[in-house]
């Protein structure tokens, strides 16, 4: 399992393609198992008007896949992540805080159909739930999917192109996104540092490699999360939106080809948050200044 990782200011996240808990049985037709942990913090941002904000997370991905032969696989995907946002005085919020602690819960079943000469097709679909805590579990459900076409030539690079449709709580988001890993040479690589899903399109990362177990890699990506807010909040069972592209330098070391452990730093840029009634209507929003970041993931395979 490649480490991978996808940051959106929501929860900043640093994460993890297939990750989870254990499916120890069928071993025969090469099942894996994967879990990883990440905390993260997003530093204070100066709000325009007035004010400040910060977050910090707890990120867990688990999961389990199967690699079905001749290039086909199959898996579970389960997210979690925990957010807990802090405010100082948001002016254009009317000085109140327009959320506090925000959850997902998730679950993507990503399929990938092995075709002649190196194709393959895959579709993912996810489902979702986006909520601050207090909120509406039906009215913060969030689905949709990813299908990808790309091709893996003789030398292992991989190219291809892709599509999300997601219904994200009240708004239908479709991207399209490029699929890639090249290898530029022995030691450098050009990959997607996340996978596509329901905060946006994948980003760009450029690797490293060292001989002795470490890789660097510096990379970039567009996020955005949507989710529900509080019955009895500012805006009761309104809408909070967060965008930004987050800018990213990342260490990983491998410990036995099955742990890994990576420690990121960088930046959050273009940085905007808004909210809406429950119909959908804006009723402020507000940019945000750079703000700094910082994370660690800790992944094992089984």
């Amino acid at each position: 399992m490649r480490f991978n990782i996808s940051l959106y200011p929501c929860s900043m996240l640093l994460a993890l393609t297939l990750a989870t808990a254990g499916v120890a049985h069928s071993q025969e037709i090469g099942w894996t198992s994967s879990v990883s942990v990440s905390p993260v913090f997003q530093g204070d941002s100066d709000l325009d008007g007035g004010g400040r904000y910060s977050s910090r997370s707890a990120l867990v991905r688990a999961g389990v896949s199967a690699d079905l032969g001749q290039g086909s696989r199959a898996g579970v995907t389960l997210s979690y992540d925990y957010t807990d946002y802090s405010f100082s005085n948001p002016v254009r919020f009317g000085g109140t805080a327009p959320w506090g602690t925000v959850q997902r819960y998730g679950v993507a079943i990503p399929l990938v159909l092995g075709l002649k000469d190196g194709w393959g097709v895959g579709v993912t679909p996810s489902f979702d739930w986006f909520q601050e805590n207090g909120a509406d579990a039906g009215d913060s459900f969030a689905w949709g999917g990813i299908v990808s076409a790309s091709k893996r030539f003789q030398d292992g690079n991989r190219l291809g192109v892709g599509m999300g449709v997601f219904n994200r709580i009240d708004k239908t988001s479709v991207f399209p996104y490029v699929l890639i890993d090249w290898r530029l040479s022995d030691k450098w690589r050009l990959v997607n540092p996340l996978p596509a899903g329901p905060t946006g399109a994948a980003g760009l990362e450029l690797e490293y490699r060292f001989d002795s177990g470490w890789n660097v890699g510096v990379g970039a990506a567009w996020r955005s999360s949507r989710f529900r807010l509080s019955n009895d909040g500012p805006v009761a069972n309104g809408i909070g939106e967060e965008r930004s592209v987050p800018v990213f330098l990342r260490a990983t070391h491998a410990f036995d080809g099955r742990m890994s452990l990576s420690l990121y730093a960088g930046v959050v840029t273009a940085g905007q948050l808004r909210v809406e009634n429950s119909s959908g209507d804006k009723v402020s929003q507000v940019d945000f200044d750079i703000a700094p970041l910082f994370g660690a993931t800790f992944s094992a395979r089984f």
